[in-house]
């Protein structure tokens, strides 16, 4: 199982529309409204590395309103 977090940045006011856009892709495992430097930390997860990044982050970087993400790799 791959998985991967992303940090993300919405237009301000957007933050729990996107969170729930982001739930409803299939393979994000997890969104979070979040405190700090970013406002919604997301685990997306897959069979593969692959999945993830040709079809999970395309979906999610295609959501209107964010601004900014930052992609974690988990390596274990």
């Amino acid at each position: 199982m791959a998985r991967v977090y992303i940090l993300v940045n919405v237009m301000p006011g957007e933050d729990r529309t996107i969170r729930d856009s982001l739930r409803k892709i299939k393979g994000v495992a997890a969104a979070d409204v979040i405190t700090g430097h970013y406002d919604i930390a997301a685990v997306l997860e897959s069979e593969n590395m692959g999945g993830i990044f040709d079809n999970i982050l395309k979906k999610v970087r295609a959501i209107k309103g964010i601004t900014r993400t930052e992609t974690f790799v988990a390596v274990e």
